[in-house]
């Protein structure tokens, strides 16, 4: 028992910012989505990606074969080879993606916010997988490393897709399996915390690569970020005025019959 405190102890020590962003994420998605929806969430998305990771890093399904280096181990909690910060996180960028879905599209579920989830997910590891693979130069450390190095500032391209597919998984998993047994609704908040969450931990990757003096790496991601956001407010805008303009020719549908104002005797 007390390996296991001095364990757990040593995890947080080691990953402070993780926790932190976790904690962000417990308390967003059990105001938005009801504690109990929140714990479902956990523990779906944790599922996924402990399996996504170890199938990984033994086949290369779904993100390429990479190899997590062990460096740690001794230091802070791992199931089997994986640390188990590196899954956790997977739990809170999940959500934050399936809230910056939510507000670009206007809706809470459905296909299209699945599809939009998965890929704002991805577009978040676009910026974080180059920047932890050079993790000897923050206080990450070296964690893992790809064998066959990759295309993208030395990560393979498969890393993204599988990402997307992971995103999809987690967010169109919940979504289908829970409304089976009632325990997805509509969300109890607007999805604003999940929301700033997604862009706090891009913000905070930006930041780091800033500071260990990638310029390419943080233009790179800057630009296309910037292009994501316009994206999603064109969207919402599109999705307000369709909407403006259904309510008009509702009320107008109920005022007149057959363009003749109704009357009341």
């Amino acid at each position: 028992m007390s390996d296991l405190i001095t364990l757990v102890i040593g995890t947080l020590a080691l990953r402070p910012y993780v926790f932190v962003f976790f904690a962000v994420y417990a308390a967003a998605a059990a105001r938005d989505l009801g504690l109990r929806r929140a714990l479902a969430f956990t523990g779906w998305a944790w599922a996924v990606a402990f399996l996504a990771e170890f199938s990984s890093t033994r086949t290369g399904i779904p993100f390429g074969l990479y190899h997590y280096t062990l460096a740690t181990r001794g230091q802070e909690l791992f199931l089997a080879n994986v640390p188990l910060m590196d899954s956790l996180s997977f739990t809170f960028l999940a959500y934050a993606a399936f809230c910056v879905a939510r507000l670009g599209l206007g809706r809470s579920g459905g296909a299209p916010v699945v599809l939009l989830s998965g890929v704002l997910m991805m577009l978040l590891d676009v910026v974080i997988d180059p920047l932890a693979v050079r993790g000897d130069r923050w206080f990450l450390g070296q964690i893992f490393h790809y064998p066959g190095g990759g295309v993208y500032f030395g990560v393979p391209l498969s890393n993204f897709v599988g990402w997307a597919v992971v995103g999809w998984v987690i967010v169109g998993g919940w979504l289908g399996l829970s409304s089976l047994v009632g325990a997805v609704g509509e969300p109890t908040q607007m999805p604003i915390p999940g929301a700033a969450l997604y862009y706090g931990v891009l913000a905070f990757n930006l930041a780091v690569t800033w500071w260990i003096g990638e310029p390419l790496l943080l233009a790179a991601g800057l630009a296309l970020h910037a292009a994501t956001l316009l994206m999603l407010v064109l969207l919402r805008r599109a999705r307000a005025v369709a909407l403006v303009a259904s309510c008009t020719r509702s009320d107008m549908a109920a005022s007149s019959g057959d363009g003749v104002p109704l009357r009341v005797s």
